[in-house]
C-alpha cells in the first residue's frame, strides 16, 4: 500500500513543483447549494438538541 503511494506521489510530484496542475477543484453551483442546506440543516439539529440537553440535564450540563 505503502508503495503505491509513493508511486504516485512521485508521478505527481512535476505537476505539483510546476503549478501546471490547478489546486482548485471544480465544484459546481448545484453541489456548493446542497452543501449549504446540509450545513444549515446540521447547525439546526446542533441547536435543537443543545436546548434539549439543557432541559434534560440542567444548566451547565449537571444531571440533577
Amino acid at each position: 500500500m505503502i508503495n503505491g503511494w509513493k508511486r504516485t506521489v512521485i508521478e505527481n510530484m512535476a505537476s505539483a513543483v510546476d503549478g501546471a496542475a490547478s489546486a482548485e477543484l471544480a465544484i459546481s453551483e448545484k453541489e456548493v447549494e446542497k452543501l449549504h442546506a446540509k450545513i444549515g440543516q446540521l447547525v439546526v439539529d446542533r441547536d435543537f438538541l443543545a436546548d434539549a440537553s439543557s432541559l434534560i440535564l440542567g444548566p451547565g450540563g449537571r444531571k440533577w
